[in-house]
């Protein structure tokens, strides 16, 4: 069901005309804004930051590998018809992937900055795309499958989007959640890509079962690349004066040939059972009890 974001009244009309109050939201582009007034730059982004986004993440090793974990879990977890949200869905790029493994999946993307909706829509016409706020979410019981993937790090009120997102997840639906992983490793990279902390296990799971999430995997990920990742943070955090938040993205074709195939390894791993106590990042999956 839909819940108007002016009144709170649950609705199942179509369209997003309140029958209780009449509210109705303002559009851009095909896109309802939902989430109430979007915040303007420098206030957690920068718009041209989704341009920049969209032509790296394709070929770069981090992003491909987190596609093909999601994409596991996903025909692990996930049944293959039904309804999915992504809630800072970006450029698109994770939805494109997940319509590859469930393509009966009615997909929805949600941002709250709209610029980022532009280039999704772009990469999966097919799909459903809203403007809105993560804190608030306009549905109740609407969704089978629910995703946040790298967004809690970036919200204060990170507890309020976890009880938001299971009252718009079905009974017996899923969430799935990846985040940044262990607080030692915060650097400059964390304050440029406007993060608010990084995740313990412990931490994570705590704030899951306290919106009525029942956890059903926990690990991590780039685990066999830690070490590496440490030093490279520390060299970083050095010169972070100088430092220019797009250069990790433009790595040789060797290196992230190499990193990649790493990756692959560890992937194996995690398929067959293994939860890492370690990695750059922590993926969760649980179900709405």
């Amino acid at each position: 069901m839909k819940r108007c974001p002016s009144c709170a009244r649950l609705f199942e009309e179509d369209g997003w005309h309140c029958p209780a109050c009449g509210w109705e939201p303002e559009w851009t582009g095909g896109i309802p804004l939902l989430g109430g007034p979007r915040p303007s730059e420098g206030q957690g982004y920068s718009a041209t930051f989704y341009e920049a986004l969209a032509s790296r993440e394709v070929g770069h090793f981090w992003f491909r590998a987190r596609n093909r974990l999601l994409q596991w879990a996903f025909k692990r977890y996930v049944e293959p018809e039904g309804k999915f949200l992504e809630i800072g869905c970006g450029t698109g790029f994770v939805l494109k992937g997940i319509a590859e493994v469930h393509p009966d999946l009615e997909l929805s993307g949600a941002e709250l900055f709209v610029e980022g909706l532009a280039y999704a829509a772009g990469r999966l016409p097919s799909a459903t795309f809203l403007q809105i706020d993560a804190r608030k979410i306009p549905f109740w019981e609407e969704f089978d499958a629910i995703g946040l993937f790298d967004v809690l790090e970036h919200i204060e009120e990170d507890q309020r989007v976890l009880d938001s997102v299971a009252e718009a997840c079905k009974p017996g639906g899923v969430v799935l959640i990846t985040v940044p992983q262990h607080p030692w490793l915060w650097t400059v990279i964390d304050e440029k890509s406007f993060h608010v902390r990084r995740y313990r296990r412990k931490d994570l799971l705590e704030k899951v079962r306290r919106a009525g999430l029942k956890p059903l995997r926990a690990g991590s990920f780039v685990s066999l690349l830690l070490p590496a990742l440490a030093f490279s943070r520390l060299r970083i955090q050095r010169k972070k004066d100088s430092f220019n938040p797009l250069a990790e993205f433009d790595l040789s074709p060797w290196k992230q040939s190499v990193l990649t195939a790493v990756l692959t390894v560890e992937r194996a791993f995690i398929r067959a059972g293994m939860d890492f106590p370690a990695g750059g990042s922590l993926f969760l999956v649980a179900r709405r009890t």
